[in-house]
């Protein structure tokens, strides 16, 4: 699904990634844990095509196609959805109307026709009944006075209408209380089969109690330094990073 090869990147003309090699296959969810500063936003972007970031060494596959130039349009076109640590608010736009473009934008890229208006709500409702939301959400405008919950339910929603190959979660946990956090781990759960991969970028282990990665990555000074299973991340919870940073050093 997604493979990176030997990834070198920086922004502002500093540093940040120095090596990332990291191998997702579909139907696996993989965790990128890691101190601040360590890189874990700086990678989601450039996969996902930030042109913020300048990307000076080698490779990003997926499902064995070179990526490297395509921005990051193209890239969600191809099946990369990122999701904010913080979503940005649209007065004006409904929930709706703009997945709906989001959906024929993307149908557009493929060649394909606009979906019908009929095809379009059966999955809207479809989509908000697996995931447990009131239509009358979907009619608000997009994240504008949102709670953080509703703004995380609101990207999941995005996300089972999208139906993206590779889904990457930066941070989604940051400042959410238990509910918010069941709310974005009960639509993963749903969301993944064994057609589709997910990336979850995270600083805490909490998140991991609720979606079951099958891998964890330790991201350390712009390189993954230590993969294992949830068990790492457990160890991590327990000892803190400084034990990874003695190692790698």
């Amino acid at each position: 699904m997604l493979t990176i090869e030997n990834l070198h990147a920086s922004v502002n003309g500093k540093k940040i990634l120095k090596g990332v090699d990291l191998d997702v296959k579909a139907g696996e969810v993989h965790a990128i844990m890691g101190p601040n500063g360590s890189g874990k936003s700086t990678l989601s972007s450039v996969i996902a095509g930030n042109e913020v970031y300048e990307m000076t060494k080698g490779n990003i596959l997926l499902n064995g196609e070179d990526i490297n130039e395509l921005d990051a349009e193209d890239r969600a076109h191809k099946g990369i959805f990122l999701s904010f640590q913080y979503p940005v608010e649209i007065p004006g736009v409904s929930v709706t109307n703009f997945i709906k473009t989001a959906i024929n934008e993307s149908r557009k890229a493929q060649g394909l026709d606009d979906m019908s208006a009929s095809e379009m709500l059966k999955k809207i409702r479809q989509k908000a009944a697996l995931l447990d939301i009131d239509t009358k959400f979907l009619s608000r405008s997009l994240n504008e006075g949102f709670s953080g919950g509703e703004k995380k339910r609101n990207e999941i929603f995005q996300m089972a209408m999208l139906e993206p190959k590779l889904s990457i979660l930066d941070e989604t946990d940051s400042g959410l209380d238990i509910d918010a956090l069941k709310i974005v781990a009960n639509g993963v759960n749903k969301l993944k089969n064994d057609q589709n991969a997910v990336v979850i970028i995270t600083h805490y282990q909490r998140l991991l109690n609720y979606i079951a990665p099958d891998f964890v990555h330790v991201l350390h000074d712009g390189k993954i330094v230590k993969s294992g299973t949830k068990d790492l991340a457990n160890e991590l919870e327990a000892k803190g990073y400084d034990w990874i940073k003695q190692e790698s050093n």
